[in-house]
């Protein structure tokens, strides 16, 4: 257990394979509701096993566990392919709705962020489709710096929608 939110039970831990099918429920309810992812169809239990085994080959993925359900997730994956890329990452988070505006995100990311300055990572970039002022106040309240806008990059729901880039350096 790491913490306790209004009587609940609170515990950060690596994602399991098990994991997959209420991953999914959380994340579809992103693809389906909202703009901040920009896949348009659910991803199935299979394909979210395949990306969870992907990452943590490599990297961390995180699950936060309330009161025993896997309320959200967090992980980071490489920026960029090439070799001098090697300690940068690109950070995604997602908590289940009812989960959002508790502090859980900055619980998790924050435990995300200690995982990957332990794995000499230097720098972390966090993308977010704009707008998204939960996200964007995330992002700074752990310390990131906004680097980049980027207007009418992707397209959703008949409508082009922008990303704004956050960047965290690990000295």
């Amino acid at each position: 257990m790491c913490a306790s939110s209004a009587g609940s039970a609170l515990a950060v831990r690596p994602v399991l394979p098990a994991d997959a099918e209420r991953i999914c429920a959380i994340y579809n309810h992103y693809v389906a509701d909202t703009i901040v992812t920009f896949e348009e169809q659910p991803v199935t239990v299979d394909e979210m096993r395949a990306r969870i085994a992907a990452v943590v080959a490599k990297l961390p993925w995180l699950v936060l566990e309330r009161d025993g359900e896997v309320a959200g997730y967090a992980y980071a994956t490489p920026w960029k392919a090439r070799i001098g890329y090697r300690f940068t990452v690109e950070s995604s988070i997602y908590l289940a709705p009812e989960n959002v505006g508790h502090g859980l995100g900055s619980l998790l990311y924050g435990k995300l962020l200690h995982a990957l300055q332990s794995r000499g990572v230097h720098c972390v970039i966090g993308g977010a489709a704009l707008p998204n002022p939960a996200s964007v106040a995330l992002h700074q309240k752990l310390g990131f710096e906004k680097v980049a806008r980027f207007r009418q990059v992707g397209r959703k729901f008949g409508s082009w929608i922008g990303v704004g880039y956050w960047q965290r350096l690990f000295e």
